[in-house]
């Protein structure tokens, strides 16, 4: 089985795109799909018809539910000016669909239990995690799962923590580790590849300087989009390889328990 793991589309359609392309079997998202860029609607079109299992971010959560940013500096700024724009380019089952996607999902994939969450388990909508062994234990106590994937962060990195992996597929729509390139990742006969592909970028600013958004944010957007770094500069971290071997080497941590959900049939109160 191919397995195809994105996070963090933040509605680029394009970069969603391309990495939709990589041949896959199942495809696992793991939030936000949208803010910041401009084409809402075919995204989560993608992800409601072909993502096996899918979980809520903190910009989905905050569309769905309307809440208002007033932030006048950095990502804050660029929430609080795209989001009225991308509700009002999304029809009320775009909402809806947003608001019921699960905070968690845990599922098994050939034998091996995946725990799917925007953030991390203690927080899932909004605490940044960083690929830092002892931060993950702390995270990872009392977790019943052989694979944590994660995203928010919009760096890529996978992690092996005690017997357990935690995998960050990077951003597919708007990286921050100042490479522009939609990231992603693809687990494969039992080893996790982070990969990297061109996208048109040109098209994504084009529907950004096109919009009724401010000057500044259309700029501010254009040079995040164009260089992956964030409003305040590249922030990088130390990462490790993007060709990894699963735990041993040899297989992902083994689980035999059962149990799948899936949290696009799965309705969950709207908070």
């Amino acid at each position: 089985m191919r397995i195809l793991l994105i996070a963090d589309i933040h509605a680029n359609w394009p970069a969603l795109q391309a990495a939709a392309a990589e041949p896959h079997d199942v495809c696992l998202f793991l939030g936000d799909l949208v803010d910041y860029a401009l084409e809402p609607e075919p995204c989560i079109a993608w992800v409601r018809d072909k993502a096996r299992y899918a979980v809520r971010g903190n910009h989905d959560h905050g569309a769905a539910q309307n809440v208002i940013v007033n932030g006048r500096t950095g990502y804050k700024y660029l929430t609080g000016v795209t989001r009225p724009l991308t509700r009002e380019r999304l029809q009320e089952p775009d909402l809806r669909f947003l608001s019921r996607l699960p905070p968690t999902c845990v599922t098994t994939l050939e034998n091996t239990r995946f725990l799917l969450v925007h953030a991390t388990p203690r927080d899932p909508l909004d605490e940044y995690a960083p690929p830092d062994v002892e931060f993950w234990s702390r995270r990872l106590r009392n977790v019943d799962a052989d694979v944590v994937c994660v995203g928010h962060t919009h760096q890529p990195y996978v992690l092996e923590v005690g017997d357990k992996l935690v995998i960050n597929p990077g951003s597919v729509g708007l990286p921050r580790d100042g490479d522009p390139r939609a990231s992603y990742a693809v687990i494969e006969n039992y080893k996790v590849d982070l990969k990297r592909v061109d996208y048109p970028v040109e098209d994504t600013v084009s529907v950004i300087q096109a919009s009724a958004l401010p000057d500044a944010a259309k700029e501010m957007l254009a040079e995040v989009l164009r260089t992956g770094a964030s409003p305040n500069g590249v922030v990088k971290t130390s990462l490790p390889g993007p060709n990894r071997d699963v735990p041993h080497g040899e297989e992902l941590p083994a689980n035999s328990q059962n149990g799948d959900q899936s949290p696009l049939s799965e309705s969950i109160k709207e908070e």
